[in-house]
């Protein structure tokens, strides 16, 4: 299923300040039964969400849309699932100082934007946990609390695919008419 467009997302924000968070802590392994990408919201984070005083057991969590972790985001393994966990637990963007390669690309190509800020602004973030941020991925900004606001970087590619609430797969099909008139040019 194609996610769902992103354009803008103004939310509360829910702080997790480790770093080199991998994606087995994000969805641990024991939960990779499946190949949909439902469903994995329940187990995002399940070691430590077990543990008392976690701040994604706090009620302020409930429908926060954005998560602000620590430096190198989803390093480990590449696991689509990692993602796809974070999207069912209501996430629509992770803000961090850097993120594991692999973990953005299999993030934008499942809906969830990464949003990379500098060292001062994640900062001024940690320092106000449960505040309000605004993403706008159209015109690639962050404004934080007391209206601090930074601009962001993202591929054309995945930012256009995002916007559209398109996946690779669903990008190439709006060209499903141009391949099929090549095609045939090529058969004769």
């Amino acid at each position: 299923m194609p996610p769902t467009p992103f354009e803008r997302v103004r939310s509360r924000y829910v702080t997790l300040d480790d770093a080199n968070i991998d994606t087995d802590q994000i969805i641990p392994a024991r939960f990779l039964t499946t190949t949909k990408s439902t469903g994995l919201g329940a187990h995002a984070f399940a070691d430590w969400r077990s543990r008392s005083g976690s701040p994604l057991n706090d009620e302020r969590a409930t429908g926060a849309q954005i998560l602000v972790t620590g430096d190198n985001f989803g390093c480990g393994s590449s696991r689509e699932h990692a993602p796809w966990a974070l999207v069912d637990l209501g996430f629509r963007a992770v803000v961090s100082t850097s993120f594991a390669d692999i973990f953005r690309q299999n993030a934008h190509k499942n809906g969830l934007l990464t949003v990379t800020v500098d060292a001062s602004f994640h900062s001024a973030l940690l320092a106000n946990p449960w505040a309000e941020v605004e993403i706008d991925l159209a015109t690639r900004t962050i404004t934080g609390p007391d209206g601090m606001s930074d601009s962001f970087d993202i591929d054309e590619f995945s930012a256009d695919c995002l916007l559209g609430g398109t996946d690779e797969l669903s990008y190439l099909l709006k060209f499903r008419d141009t391949i099929t008139q090549f095609e045939k040019g090529c058969q004769a």
